[in-house]
């Protein structure tokens, strides 16, 4: 599944600017996210009534009929629109291609900077959840299920938003976002209690979702037709290197508990969004 992943995903991204005027971008790609947040959080019960009255084959039959009826639904898309391309050019030279104009074009190196550095320091807190229900709050399962709604609801609320807002200081934005998921994180940690934390959680998945949907929204409206896949494609290598930011926070939370791994996080995260507003001033001013 993880290698078909790869390219489902950044083909499924790069066709979003095929099928929507260049002013509906954000919108379209709030909507998409908006839909998987419905899905976090209606899935989980859905699947869970199904699995008590069909049982776990049944299950997995209804998940192949969805990805059957997928298919068939991505077939009736209109045809995108045809891109120049060398087609006597070879894979690697094309990764090389895509590799160059992204070292070449400041503006798609910031934002895949962002991308990569939020996957790192800020989605590791969601493997360090179940730690904090039952060390932090003293907690079930039934008070984990209850944080990552919540956190489904902001992520929900927050595309929405998106969804409305069109091309209003995107940029801004972006860094807003951003700088609210940081300021989350670090009240999460310094404040062990449960009822804040369910808050908090709606302010974590408002600024998740925001800091995603302008993300992916602002690299694919500045980057070349020919080369979008291609630039997609390093944006989704965001999901394969966060491993990377949950083996460090996992170890900190061992030595030093789970509150100063998340509190850690939080501040190298405010710090380089800091860093970013006052140095990055065409991303600042970008509509």
């Amino acid at each position: 599944m993880g290698l078909v992943f790869s390219f489902i995903g950044p083909a499924r991204q790069a066709m979003i600017p095929d099928l929507v005027q260049p002013e509906n971008l954000t919108n379209a790609i709030a909507l998409n996210s908006a839909g998987m947040s419905i899905m976090t959080l209606l899935a989980p019960a859905f699947a869970g009534v199904l699995y008590a009255v069909i049982g776990p084959e049944g299950v997995y039959f209804v998940l192949a009929g969805l990805g059957l009826m997928a298919v068939l639904v991505t077939g009736l898309l209109p045809k995108s629109r045809p891109v120049t391309v060398d087609s006597d050019a070879k894979i690697l030279a094309d990764i090389g291609a895509g590799i160059t104009y992204i070292r070449h074009n400041p503006m798609v190196r910031i934002l895949l900077g962002i991308g990569l550095v939020t996957a790192l320091l800020a989605m590791p807190f969601r493997f360090l959840m179940p730690v904090f229900v039952v060390d932090v709050y003293d907690k079930g399962p039934e008070a984990m299920g209850l944080l990552v709604s919540a956190m489904g609801l902001g992520a929900l609320a927050g595309s929405l938003f998106m969804a409305q807002i069109g091309r209003w200081k995107r940029g801004l934005l972006l860094i807003g976002t951003t700088f609210l998921t940081g300021v989350a994180l670090l009240l999460v940690a310094a404040l062990p209690f449960y009822m804040i934390a369910l808050v908090l959680m709606l302010a974590l998945g408002l600024g998740d979702a925001g800091r995603r949907t302008l993300n992916q929204a602002l690299i694919m409206e500045v980057s070349d037709a020919q080369y979008r896949g291609r630039v997609m494609s390093v944006y989704m290598l965001n999901f394969a290197l966060m491993p990377l930011g949950v083996l460090p926070a996992g170890i900190a939370a061992q030595y030093f508990g789970s509150q100063v791994a998340v509190g850690i996080l939080a501040v190298l995260l405010l710090g380089i969004t800091l860093v970013v507003l006052v140095s990055q001033r065409e991303l600042r001013r970008f509509t």
